[in-house]
């Protein structure tokens, strides 16, 4: 999947509410980027997307079975 496809997944799920969605959106976006930005711009930016995950915490607890699936064929 390219950025373009999970911009479209994120609203056709309704996924803007989704955090963790978003944050694996702007990892495919800065992944497409790579070649343009210099290592100093690119690491910046990737360190900023890992605090942003860091920052999202434990949000699946209690969601486990809507974030994860129950897991059940």
């Amino acid at each position: 999947m390219d950025s373009n496809d999970w911009a479209h997944y994120i609203e056709s799920t309704d996924g803007l509410s989704k955090p963790w969605l978003l944050i694996q959106w702007r990892l495919k976006r800065l992944q497409e980027e790579r070649h343009t930005l210099d290592t100093d711009t690119y690491l910046a930016e990737l360190s900023e997307l890992h605090q942003a995950l860091m920052s999202l915490g434990e949000w699946w607890q209690g969601q486990e079975d809507d974030v994860f699936g129950s897991g059940e064929s």
